[in-house]
């Protein structure tokens, strides 16, 4: 059968008794990457005194080979004890996993998912919002039409949103936010259940003044849930277009729920 395995996405101590028997007694370890399953292994024996009691194979199974894997691999491959594990976290979640799944599925090769780290969940319950329902939209597209149309999704669904972001675009991100929702209160959470763990609370430019260009380490960020809108422009993108005040006005009006004449007014304030 087929195995998924959680792994820690930061602290070793976070895994499982059940994902440490699961990757012991593993004949095959498809991996995200070997060298980060080696590296668990290793650390397992050394501070838990775990380790498999036969040879293992491992075999690297990433974003970008799953899919070729799977279409020359037999059903009778998972006559073995075969077990999945992402470099960090749940696997099939912004992560290789759901193609193996699908794959069982469809060809009745048994299954099981174990439960475990995960910074989806973790960054939501961290962030303090009260509403029980939350939607995760991994990471956005990292330029564009697709970006801002993503972006504007996660704004305006009427869910707390859950995103992560790299280090190199969160500023971006903090800055598209608060151009777009200035008052919009965010949680950020740094490199969850690491030694340099850091949780931030505020508005978009809150947070980005808290960091001052310190924007290193792996970041999820939770939006607090907002109004429906149903757009897929921003009012940023609509200022940009060659437009008479007035007609901006009624557009960004129909995205703000302004009225047309205050939605003037303020425009015409924020020229002067």
């Amino acid at each position: 059968m087929l195995t998924l395995v959680p792994t820690p996405i930061g602290n070793i101590a976070d895994i499982s008794l059940r994902a440490m028997d699961a990757l012991v007694n593993a004949d095959v370890l498809l991996c995200e990457d070997t060298r980060v399953t080696k590296k668990l292994l290793h650390l397992l024996k050394e501070r838990y005194g775990k380790e498999a009691d036969k040879e293992q194979s491992f075999i690297s199974v990433h974003s970008h080979s799953e899919h070729r894997f799977l279409e020359k691999t037999d059903p009778s491959f998972f006559e073995q004890n075969v077990v999945y594990a992402s470099d960090a976290g749940m696997p099939g979640v912004s992560d290789p996993g759901q193609m193996l799944v699908r794959y069982c599925i469809d060809r009745g090769i048994d299954y099981d998912v174990l439960p475990g780290a995960n910074a989806v969940l973790t960054a939501f319950a961290a962030s303090g919002f009260v509403e029980t329902q939350v939607l995760f939209f991994g990471f956005l597209p990292h330029k564009g039409s697709d970006r801002s149309g993503a972006l504007g999704r996660a704004l305006y669904s009427g869910y707390t949103t859950v995103l992560y972001e790299s280090p190199h675009r969160l500023e971006k991100l903090l800055g598209e936010i608060a151009d777009a929702e200035p008052s919009r209160r965010l949680f950020a959470a740094k490199e969850l259940t690491k030694m340099h763990q850091r949780y931030l609370h505020g508005t978009a430019a809150e947070v980005l003044e808290t960091l001052g260009g310190n924007y290193k380490g792996e970041w999820v960020v939770v939006i607090e849930a907002g109004e429906v809108r149903d757009a897929t422009f921003s009012e940023k993108e609509i200022l940009a277009l060659d437009l008479p005040k007035k007609a901006a006005a009624k557009l960004i009006a129909k995205l703000t729920g302004e009225t047309p004449k205050s939605c003037y007014q303020r425009l015409l304030e924020t020229d002067k």
